[in-house]
């Protein structure tokens, strides 16, 4: 096992020792719950280098509440062919589904746009209740215009504006 996470983190961190001392050499980890796979390997890897199918906003169900959508109905819906077909996983087909739904995602221009480096911090933490009646007051176009997506959208990893 140790032998296996020692693999993993060298090809991860692109022969570097560290993944915050890469200095952008430390490559992007895609994959679809992302999150049971680095606990099986006793591993973690930062937020910002992570690509997960099960979790990224524009996949997700759009229910009351934000839940991940299973990779076999992505790959139906998103790509237009079946996998995990007789209730069996096959590590390569569910790798190649996440990696071409994270492809599919990355090439999309989202209205979200590039986030702005200069912008003010308050918007990016919840109002005070004073400011509740000032929002109210708000259009929809204004209270739009303020706010921030609360994640990366995978449109940007190519360097390109949306």
């Amino acid at each position: 096992m140790k032998q296996a996470m020692r693999q993993v983190q060298d090809i991860l961190l692109n022969g570097k020792q560290s993944y915050y001392s890469s200095r952008g050499a430390a490559r992007l980890l895609v994959g679809h719950g992302l999150e049971h796979d680095l606990d099986a390997l006793g591993m973690d890897y930062p937020a910002h280098l992570k690509r997960d199918t099960a979790v990224y906003p524009p996949l997700m169900k759009t229910s009351a509440r934000l839940m991940s959508n299973s990779l076999r109905y992505l790959t139906r819906s998103c790509l237009g062919y079946d996998i995990q077909t007789g209730g069996h996983h096959h590590p390569y087909d569910d790798c190649m589904a996440a990696m071409r739904l994270y492809k599919r995602m990355r090439a999309m221009s989202h209205l979200h746009g590039r986030p702005k480096e200069d912008d003010d911090e308050s918007t990016a933490k919840a109002f005070p209740a004073w400011r509740q009646r000032e929002l109210e007051r708000m259009s929809p176009e204004e209270l739009l215009g303020m706010s921030k997506p609360d994640y990366q959208c995978w449109c940007l990893d190519d360097d390109r504006r949306c």
